[in-house]
């Protein structure tokens, strides 16, 4: 059974292939008659209500991480406040994370409600150029546990994309639960019916961390989502009062940027840790303007411009192709 799962896991054709619940590795897997019949691929015409939605969506990033604690609702905020600070740019953050949504905490906007037009679900609003959608607003308190099983999560991501009214978009955030499971095959399939520019993968510098991310960059291959870059977080101290370096978590193997040399992957940066973060965090506040000089403040701001220019490229490529 082991050897068999292992062949399986290893050699997956992914959801959206002609082989998928037809090649050898599919068999014994438990969702081979879904792959099979073609119901792990999207529907047409919900592939067209979703490409109407989000036709005026520009550019389309995934936040992910196989490893939870890493920062990925931290980096996501940060990055959305980050290309908000241009007012010309429209910016919408949405979070996926249906069990753990952190994101109205970290964006100052617990106890907010979604409201309802006559085009939708409206986004809550942080600035005039920055929305956010997340089930953070839906539950009655910040406490109340969601236990849904994966067709229920599922069905309420879907309807983030077609239900809220999104508007004109320049960038559309979406931070992510870990693991490759559920929602993640959830939405890199319901954006298959639009565009996804790609994926910025978030870790810290151990092994066992870096663990969990080779898979999720294995998942991205399968699924055939572009990976922007990666990042590595909480990377390395330096104390405020004395300026020592402290390793927090000791890159052992080499950490993030040993990793993406062996899977040719880009290092977008290395964001240092800084308790300030976290104090901002949950405050509610944008640690990018409360500590516009501190390192982790300049190298956030060296990965949103390489995310910015990779998006940019990635677009030109597009419509070079059309």
């Amino acid at each position: 059974l082991a050897a068999q799962l292992s062949l399986s896991l290893a050699e997956c054709p992914g959801t959206g292939s002609a082989q998928a619940g037809r090649a050898a590795a599919c068999q014994g897997c438990p969702n081979q008659g879904l792959c099979a019949a073609g119901a792990a691929r999207p529907d047409p015409a919900e592939a067209a209500e979703l490409r109407a939605r989000l036709r005026a969506v520009r550019h389309t990033v995934l936040v992910l991480s196989g490893k939870g604690g890493v920062g990925k609702s931290t980096f996501s905020a940060l990055l959305a406040h980050g290309l908000a600070a241009d007012e010309t740019k429209q910016v919408a953050l949405l979070d996926i994370d249906i069990c753990g949504p952190s994101i109205p905490k970290i964006m100052g906007l617990e106890g907010e409600q979604v409201h309802q037009s006559g085009s939708g679900w409206s986004p809550v609003y942080v600035e005039e150029n920055l929305g956010v959608m997340s089930v953070g607003f839906l539950l009655s308190s910040p406490d109340d546990a969601v236990i849904w099983r994966g067709p229920k999560k599922n069905g309420l991501i879907k309807q983030f994309l077609r239900d809220v009214d999104w508007g004109e978009v320049d960038y559309l955030i979406v931070d992510t639960p870990p693991g490759t499971s559920d929602e993640h095959l959830s939405i890199v399939q319901y954006l298959s019916a639009t565009h996804i520019d790609g994926a910025v993968i978030v870790t810290t510098p151990q092994e066992v961390s870096l663990q969990d991310v080779r898979k999720e960059i294995n998942f991205c291959r399968k699924v055939k989502l572009p990976i922007i870059g990666v990042v590595e977080n909480m990377s390395g101290f330096v104390c405020p009062k004395c300026k020592n370096e402290s390793q927090i978590f000791p890159p052992t193997t080499g950490g993030a940027e040993k990793m993406c040399q062996n899977l040719n992957v880009s290092l977008l940066g290395k964001v240092p840790l800084d308790p300030q973060i976290g104090k901002s965090c949950d405050r509610g506040q944008s640690f990018l303007a409360e500590a516009p000089e501190s390192p982790a403040t300049l190298s956030y701001r060296n990965i949103i411009q390489r995310i910015q220019e990779y998006c940019e490229q990635h677009h030109f490529q597009e419509e070079k192709i059309m």
